[in-house]
């Protein structure tokens, strides 16, 4: 048995409960401002655009385009030792919001900015579902 940490996995908040849960369905949502029509990315309590609280869900496209990228060649911890190297990317979703994720379905030094991307998801085995995005 080994004493290395494991995978930092995310822990649900009131706030990001329902990106969680639908990760595990598969789907992307974004939280979405019922008084200005904004959408955001990170889940929060107020919208960014005019600090409002009434904020919902809708269901995103999970498409969008490469805005920049790095190729991570050496791990964080040993916990990620198998995962490199790997592309990460900032991706601006079709929506609008920016979204940070990792690249998949492709070779790390295959990634460019104006990218095409699409949504897939990762089921970890710690329980958690994690967004990344493949070359559409």
């Amino acid at each position: 048995m080994s004493d290395a940490p494991g995978r930092l996995v995310p822990v649900p908040t009131a706030e990001t409960a329902e990106f969680w849960d639908a990760c595990r369905r598969h789907e992307l949502v974004l939280q979405r401002c019922h008084g200005c029509g904004q959408v955001q990315f990170y889940p929060r309590v107020l919208c960014g655009g005019c600090g409002s609280r009434e904020l919902g869900w809708a269901r995103a496209s999970g498409r969008g385009v490469v805005k920049s990228f790095s190729i991570v060649r050496r791990p964080v911890s040993p916990a990620y030792a198998s995962d490199g190297p790997y592309a990460l990317l900032l991706v601006e979703l079709e929506e609008g919001p920016t979204m940070m994720s990792t690249l998949t379905g492709c070779e790390p030094g295959r990634a460019f900015v104006g990218m095409p991307v699409t949504v897939a998801f990762d089921d970890w085995p710690e329980g958690v579902t994690m967004p990344r995005f493949r070359p559409a």
